[in-house]
């Protein structure tokens, strides 16, 4: 215990101090949240009711799918897992304690948001704090494993560059973030249904703020919390120690079968 907590607190302090980090974890999303109240709101007053929602899934992806995986991919360029796998740190470890403390600063983001967003910017007020705070515990550890797998299937930073944005993109245009679900056209509602970042929303607005949705709200979290269950198993089956060993057992495109639940809901959501 008394060496996870250490690795845990240098994990959480070096991204403190690392000013790339600092800007993913704090800057990017604070500065972004901070142009939405100031400028979407008054182009469009309906975005109040998705400021709060919207901007803590924008905080949680840009510390877990744009800053997290990189690290992973450096720490393994640089040999670093290499002495781990020496002194018997195990890889669960390796991938787990970056990701709880990420995932922490995503929440103090997340929480600057939540209690800022009503009295700043008249935004619609959680119906329900408890649900907001346990669906972001969810989110989080959805885009924290995601973020797990992008960097253990890449090979390289340009290759978590290509991925990372293949998910952060779309989810921002197209996830119900900056647009209700109701108001995307049918045909990119299908490729909105597999992005995790629908599936968030929804969830935040059936059960944070009482709000009605196009999905079933007990499949927004079944979806969100088996594909973060299944993206763990895959980033663990994937680790690679190092970066220098060519020959992986296991391909990296084993990655996408992350992206059944997804599939499975889009199909339910079709027929039902």
């Amino acid at each position: 215990m008394s060496a996870f907590t250490n690795h845990f607190l240098y994990e959480f302090k070096t991204g403190i101090r690392n000013s790339s980090a600092m800007l993913m974890l704090y800057l990017l999303p604070l500065g972004f949240y901070a142009v939405m109240g100031f400028i979407m709101v008054e182009i469009n007053p309906g975005f109040k009711d998705l400021l709060i929602p919207s901007m803590i899934i924008f905080a949680i992806m840009s510390s877990m799918i744009l800053g997290f995986p990189t690290g992973l991919v450096e720490a393994r360029e640089s040999g670093i897992y290499r002495s781990y796998k020496i002194n018997g740190v195990r890889a669960i470890s390796i991938l787990m304690i970056p990701a709880l403390s990420v995932g922490f600063h995503g929440l103090i983001t997340s929480a600057l948001v939540a209690v800022t967003a009503v009295p700043f910017f008249d935004a619609a007020q959680p119906q329900n704090w408890l649900a907001l705070g346990l669906i972001s515990l969810l989110v989080v550890f959805t885009f924290s494993t995601f973020g797990m797998l992008i960097g253990v299937a890449s090979s390289n930073s340009r290759a978590v560059v290509l991925w990372s944005q293949l998910i952060y993109l779309p989810s921002i245009l197209l996830g119900g973030m900056m647009i209700p679900l109701s108001l995307i056209p049918e045909a990119f509602q299908k490729v909105s249904g597999l992005l995790p970042s629908s599936y968030a929303m929804q969830a935040f607005q059936a059960y944070a703020f009482q709000q009605e949705t196009i999905l079933e709200p007990w499949l927004t979290i079944a979806v969100l919390l088996t594909s973060g269950i299944l993206a763990l198993a895959l980033s663990i089956i994937l680790f690679s120690w190092d970066s220098r060993n060519d020959s992986r057992s296991k391909s990296p495109l084993l990655g996408l079968l992350v992206l059944i639940p997804y599939v499975a809901a889009i199909l339910y959501s079709t027929f039902s």
